[in-house]
């Protein structure tokens, strides 16, 4: 298996935040933090990266149902397309298409924004963290589970492909991704550097 951070790694900037520009743009993300400046607030206090995502995007969307927000996500993949990736780290990417090892995207990102993208390249599975729906589907202002990130990585790992699961290669490029690093038999720490 080979592991990829998605963010900064395979792409050149920050996925879910495109997302969100593409929803409301410059100045309509900027009326939203000025309009509920609560969970950029509480970020500053308590450093919680999942309650900033899954918080926002609730202000952003109120409880919009997953399959309405699928739709925005599959229309912000159409648009963006292959334009967020990395060339160098794609070309690396792609070099493991004809071999056995599995590629796999593990991210803090939303795993429902970040699947989409890892299917366009061709991602064997994308893990990231989960956003929270109500029993009838509609979105929380909470996560499922606990952002994706750090330790979380390999717990999520080894909860998808069980404890012996064969790590050969993990690249990353934050400290959110050191533990995925340490693991892997050959661990990449911001090796990619082009932008498109």
């Amino acid at each position: 298996m080979a592991a990829f951070d998605f963010d900064g790694t395979l792409t050149w900037k920050d996925s879910f935040n495109a997302f969100l520009m593409f929803l409301r743009g410059p100045m309509g993300l900027g009326k939203a933090i000025l309009a509920k400046p609560g969970p950029f607030v509480r970020y500053l206090s308590d450093r919680d990266r999942g309650a900033l995502k899954s918080q926002f995007l609730y202000n952003l969307l109120g409880d919009i149902h997953q399959t309405e927000l699928e739709i925005l996500i599959q229309a912000y993949v159409s648009v963006t397309g292959r334009s967020l990736f990395r060339p160098d780290a794609l070309r690396t990417w792609d070099s493991l298409a004809d071999s056995d090892v599995k590629r796999v995207i593990v991210t803090a990102s939303p795993e429902l924004v970040v699947g989409p993208l890892g299917a366009l390249i061709g991602a064997d599975r994308v893990i990231g963290t989960k956003l929270g729906f109500t029993a009838d589907g509609r979105l929380r202002p909470d996560l499922e589970g606990i952002n994706c990130r750090g330790e979380e990585k390999m717990c999520r790992l080894r909860a998808v492909f069980g404890d012996g699961f064969d790590l050969d290669q993990a690249y990353g490029d934050t400290a959110g991704d050191h533990a995925m690093i340490a693991a892997a038999r050959h661990g990449h720490y911001r090796v990619f550097k082009q932008k498109p």
